[in-house]
């Protein structure tokens, strides 16, 4: 018999529910998958539906708590539980959130366990977010990336030929589909000079995708300020240096370049895998 990795705290009361995923710990240029869910999460009314065993699930050396002192006195030790949320969005619909650390290890046995937890209850689709830093400017729309169980749910989305690292939420999608449940992963788009640093467009970018391939009504918060305030930072930061203005104009004129023969157009293959590989390396391999 197969072990839990998880309990359940609540079941809850759903009809056809919409699974989104943003795990920490995997690709998430510019924070943007992170910003959406605790957008979501914070925006909405959640409880918690089941809780993940971190003990099971985690290295703790490398994820290690964090130790709250209280004038020399050690009051309590914190970290972030990895667990299935429940919501209702705007227009009553429900979503479940899977939220937390991507696990350490066990990943076949978490995957199946989500989509059976998930399948259980109903569910009719499942949405992973991540966002990767890519040659594209800043003064462009944000575009997004699917790696998605059907052409269908591609439609609208930009599409790769690559062969890359994966995560544990391509594992859950994968194994989602292979159940008969649909499943697209998106990824946000976000310039490479700005990988680095918070980039709430991207964020907002994938709310607003959820929201158009599931029909949903999640909220987006003040992300559009946040945006335009990250745009205005950004545009100060390379007005001042002359390389990095040339740099852009490069980077515009070969986006709509490209905009004009094909508005989904990607990076080769190549290119994509090497941007994703310097990433991983300078964010230490996760």
């Amino acid at each position: 018999m197969t072990t839990p990795l998880y309990s359940m705290v609540e079941q809850p009361d759903v009809e056809s529910p919409v699974l989104v995923m943003a795990l920490k710990g995997w690709i998430d240029a510019g924070l943007a998958a992170e910003t959406a869910m605790a957008t979501i999460v914070e925006h909405l009314d959640v409880t918690t539906v089941a809780r993940f065993d971190g003990d099971a699930l985690l290295d703790w050396r490398a994820r290690r708590p964090t130790m709250h002192l209280d004038d020399g006195v050690l009051s309590h030790l914190s970290w972030d539980d990895t667990e299935l949320l429940h919501a209702r969005d705007g227009a009553g619909n429900d979503v479940l959130l899977l939220t937390g650390y991507e696990p350490d290890q066990q990943w076949l046995g978490f995957s199946e366990q989500v989509v059976d937890l998930v399948a259980d209850l109903g569910a009719r689709l499942v949405i992973g977010l991540g966002a990767y830093p890519i040659a594209v400017p800043h003064t462009r729309p944000v575009r997004v990336a699917s790696s998605a169980s059907s052409p269908e749910l591609a439609e609208g989305l930009v599409r790769s030929t690559v062969a890359v690292p994966s995560g544990v939420q391509t594992m859950i999608e994968r194994r989602a589909a292979l159940r008969g449940l649909e499943a697209v992963g998106l990824w946000g788009q976000v310039p490479h000079y700005v990988a680095a640093m918070p980039y709430p467009a991207t964020a907002l970018a994938l709310i607003e995708q959820t929201n158009r391939i599931a029909g949903l009504a999640l909220p987006v918060g003040d992300l559009a300020d946040k945006a335009a305030t990250s745009r205005a930072r950004i545009d100060d930061l390379i007005a001042q240096n002359p390389e990095h203005r040339a740099m852009l104009t490069q980077l515009e004129q070969q986006v709509d370049q490209e905009a004009e023969v094909n508005p989904l157009a990607e990076a080769s293959g190549e290119e994509l895998a090497a941007e994703l590989e310097r990433f991983l390396r300078e964010q230490g391999g996760r």
